[in-house]
């Protein structure tokens, strides 16, 4: 990551490719890269990059889906035994077998979340638009499809969130689904901070002594949701779902082998902005 953004203008002046992981590629970025002709953002989310800008400029903007879904799914799971657990504090905690998990998405990552979720002898439930039209998907997954995110929250004790931040999805998880869940109901977010409505999440914690919430990014009002909750809520330093060894490497190699197929081929398969 680069610390100075001169130094990434510098770099990308002469660049035709660009990686990027964390780094922010905004306008200024894609208007100093005269040469540049693709992004590949190694991971799933891009909102790090100006799409606009990049369709603006005749730049090819791709991610790479489903490098870092394992990771993810691994911290959701070591997020929700830290809160199951009370926070390893001694007191007596619940398991997780035979609890109603509810997937909010269902994409790579969502899939994988599943898989580790039927280890644990847990009922998996999970909505998505896509899902909501084509059910028997989930069945592979031992996965029961909803039809709305209401449903999902009513029908659920724990839910993990793994939706990207778009117009549709910012402030999304709100008071009114939140309070569908259960007294002691347990919400794990991996995804982005922009899809929680933090007012309504401090909200029902303040109304729920039991409800707990650990987020991997942490959220504008983190002092006062620690100071309040305590061992109900944690939030990772920073974010990290994707940070392991093994994530950077997939992801660093599929975003490698898109760019060589694209100069190669014309290969756009992973695009994510409109063509000018």
């Amino acid at each position: 990551k680069y610390t100075d953004k001169n130094e990434l203008l510098h770099a990308v002046s002469t660049a035709d490719a660009m990686i990027v992981r964390s780094d922010v590629v905004d306008k200024e970025v894609l208007d100093a890269a005269g040469n540049l002709k693709i992004v590949v953002r190694a991971g799933a989310g891009y909102d790090n990059v100006d799409l606009h800008a990049a369709t603006a400029n005749n730049i090819c903007v791709m991610n790479t889906p489903g490098q870092n879904s394992n990771a993810v799914a691994e911290l959701v799971f070591g997020m929700l035994l830290y809160l199951a657990r009370c926070s390893f504090d001694g007191s007596t905690g619940s398991e997780l077998k035979g609890k109603r998990l509810g997937l909010h998405a269902f994409g790579y990552i969502g899939k994988q979340v599943a898989k580790i979720a039927n280890g644990f002898g847990m009922e998996v439930l999970a909505y998505s638009p896509s899902l909501a039209l084509n059910p028997e998907k989930g069945k592979a997954f031992n996965v029961t499809a909803v039809q709305s995110p209401g449903e999902l929250y009513e029908k659920s004790e724990i839910i993990s969130l793994h939706m990207p931040a778009n117009d549709q999805t910012r402030g999304s998880i709100d008071y009114d689904l939140l309070s569908k869940l259960p007294q002691k109901g347990i919400v794990i977010n991996t995804a982005r901070k922009e899809v929680v409505n933090e007012a309504d999440m401090l909200r029902i914690m303040e109304e729920r002594p039991g409800f707990k919430y650990a987020t991997d990014i942490k959220p504008v009002n983190h002092d006062k949701m620690a100071r309040k909750f305590g061992n109900r809520y944690l939030a990772s330093a920073k974010k990290c779902g994707a940070q392991t060894s093994e994530a950077n490497v997939n992801a660093g190699l599929a975003a490698a082998e898109q760019i060589v197929k694209f100069f190669a081929d014309g290969d756009e398969t992973f695009r994510v902005n409109p063509i000018k």
